[in-house]
């Protein structure tokens, strides 16, 4: 893809994750091509529908997502400082945009799959946190990762906000300390 290109559809994508979470899902193709500010003839040789543009950017965050956690799970730190990123990260993602998008639209085989990933990644993740001691064993891996889902695909998600704070402290099976602060821990 030439560079000019690929700054345009950079601009869509960016415009467009803009407006539908100021405006909602019925932004409509004009407006974003607009906002972004292209003809809408370039948007749409980009994306021939609205469905495309989404699919688009939820493969684009999901593979992010993805490609994220990879690189966590390789990583030679504690399971539970692994979680803790991964909260963080989470938080400037489109997720809860995504989820509101995504839900009226069919799934694709590409988002399938790269949930079904994510899904096994973090499972994986959980249960080592939940072996090394740090995560509790009481839940399940799918129990884990639906509360992690609570925390981060809701709109207004942040790190440090008291729904992630509190259900972080509830998966945490150390006691805490007065130096074992999550909101300071996550800010970090």
């Amino acid at each position: 893809m030439r560079a000019d290109a690929r700054r345009n559809r950079e601009r869509i994508v960016g415009a467009a994750l803009d407006l539908f979470a100021e405006h909602g899902a019925g932004v409509s193709m004009e407006e974003i091509a607009q906002a972004a500010g292209l003809g809408v003839g370039t948007l749409y040789r980009h994306f021939r529908d609205r469905r495309a543009l989404v699919e688009d950017i939820a493969v684009t965050t999901l593979t992010a997502l993805r490609d994220h956690l990879r690189t966590g799970a390789a990583e030679r730190v504690p399971r539970w400082e692994v979680l803790l990123e991964l909260v963080r990260y989470c938080a400037g993602q489109p997720l809860a945009l995504l989820t509101s998008l995504t839900d009226a639209a069919p799934t694709s085989e590409t988002r399938l799959r790269l949930t079904a990933e994510i899904d096994t990644l973090l499972a994986d993740l959980v249960e080592q946190a939940q072996r090394e001691g740090s995560l509790r064993r009481d839940l399940t891996p799918g129990q884990v990762v639906d509360l992690l889902n609570v925390a981060i695909c809701r709109p207004g998600a942040r790190a440090d906000d008291p729904l992630t704070t509190v259900l972080l402290d509830g998966l945490n099976s150390r006691t805490p300390t007065p130096d074992d602060d999550p909101v300071h821990n996550l800010r970090n």
